[in-house]
């Protein structure tokens, strides 16, 4: 089969009717599979495009929540409805990787973008946004340590857009899954990045894991043990946080999946931690995603879930310091990507910024001062009300790592005035993307 059949039958077909059974709905596959992925590709940002063209609500189908197993993946589908489900404790450090990896066919990123951009020909383009370089910083011209590009998103998981949030100013079929999936792909394949960090994924093993394998990602999720998703009727399964790396740039030394705690209780919030090693420098990179507690009133709740988080941080970049391939300090560099529900005014917030392991959000660089946090991350109109903040983040080793751009926030025009989700853009979320360094150390330098 060639590339383009390929792309076609991988995106064509992912709504079809089965549902995703008993391990969809776990949120753990059956079984561990480990082979070689194919390698990567990398690509600089190309922009929004053009108009695709006005959605037509007559024309629009709604595809059913939790159908989307493809038939090019059958053999996957049969394995996640018959074989024998194993559940061993996902957040030990010693659990087996439940990752369903590999096994699918390599596939061209820019005939699958192509493919988005024809399933979305009725929808308007997404909001163009540039990259910025932050003010004071110099074009990377070193050759060897070439930057690593990191994209965290809330991508809104499909049950709780459907049938929870209540996004009054969003028509439903634009909702739909069987076009938004497609808005999503077309925001990651646009940017391509070497790390990418997601939360609210509840269509993890139908469609994230598949593709992103075939793209040359290593995948791992951890699902909410008490996931909303699954109040909502005819749910594809829990909704969890999902971490992604290109196999060409890295790889992998160790998982961590942690299930937060508060005041020593377990809470419902989780997160995946990975150290990798950089093929290309040799250098260690620690990566964290996580999802905070929601809402106004959990603000102690999310700064102890924050506190928890930092010290199992702390814990595991300082573990096996002071190899060549470790910082001169001896803990690994960090990046913490995550939706913390929470304002930088909050007290999870000022525990980030003054955490002994040297922190700073990445997205401040944007402002004119390097101090202020965007305006916005999230904007989105309930019966509530309308809610504009700025919730999600990237935070950086700032001693061990550079900034060397960002990918700017939409204006309010571009969001539009129905605000977010909406017909051209899949989330009530903003993505954030930024290209991130390794500094030159001393030792480094002689």
């Amino acid at each position: 089969m060639n590339s383009a059949r390929r792309c076609s039958a991988l995106l064509g077909q992912m709504c079809a009717s089965s549902r995703g059974g008993q391990a969809a709905r776990t949120g753990f596959p059956p079984a561990a599979v480990s082979v070689t992925g194919p390698a990567g590709l990398r690509c600089c940002h190309t922009g929004g495009g053009g108009v695709r063209g006005a959605p037509s609500a007559a024309t629009a189908t709604v595809c059913p929540m939790g159908g989307s197993s493809s038939r090019l993946f059958g053999t996957l589908a049969q394995t996640l409805s018959t074989a024998p489900l194993t559940q061993p404790d996902p957040y030990s450090e010693e659990s087996p990787d439940q990752d369903l990896d590999q096994d699918f066919p390599e596939v061209d990123p820019d005939q699958l973008l192509r493919e988005c951009e024809a399933a979305l020909q009725r929808r308007p383009a997404r909001p163009h946004r540039d990259l910025v370089r932050p003010v004071g910083t110099a074009p990377c011209s070193h050759r060897q340590n070439p930057s690593i590009r990191v994209l965290q998103w809330n991508i809104l998981a499909q049950a709780l857009g459907e049938g929870k949030d209540g996004f009054i100013r969003c028509p439903l079929e634009a909702l739909n899954w069987d076009e938004r999936k497609y808005l999503i792909l077309e925001e990651i394949l646009t940017y391509r990045p070497d790390i990418l960090c997601l939360q609210e994924v509840d269509h993890y093993y139908d469609t994230f894991q598949p593709i992103m394998a075939s793209l040359g990602y290593h995948g791992s999720f951890l699902a909410k043990p008490w996931s909303p998703c699954l109040d909502v009727e005819q749910n594809n399964g829990p909704d969890g946080c999902a971490l992604f790396y290109r196999r060409s740039r890295f790889t992998l030394e160790s998982t961590s999946r942690l299930r937060l705690s508060a005041m020593m209780l377990p809470t419902n919030q989780v997160a995946i931690v990975q150290t990798l090693t950089c093929r290309l420098s040799g250098r260690r990179l620690c990566v964290a995603v996580t999802h905070l507690k929601a809402r106004s009133g959990w603000e102690r709740l999310r700064s102890a879930q924050g506190a928890d988080l930092l010290q199992s941080l702390r814990s595991i970049t300082s573990r096996g310091g002071g190899g060549l391939s470790e910082p001169s300090s001896g803990t690994t560099p960090l990046i913490v990507c995550g939706d913390f529900n929470a304002e930088p005014s909050e007290d999870v917030y000022r525990r980030f910024v003054s955490s002994p392991l040297g922190l700073d959000s990445a997205y401040k660089l944007l402002s004119c001062d390097g101090q202020t946090e965007p305006a916005y991350t999230t904007w989105k109109i309930r019966p509530s009300g309308e809610s504009c903040s700025t919730l999600d983040y990237i935070w950086y080793s700032q001693k061990a790592l550079s900034v060397e751009s960002l990918l700017d926030i939409p204006t309010e025009d571009q969001i539009g005035p129905d605000r977010l989700p909406s017909y051209h853009y899949p989330s009530d979320h903003l993505s954030l993307l930024c290209d991130i360094s390794f500094k030159e150390e001393p030792h480094r330098l002689l």
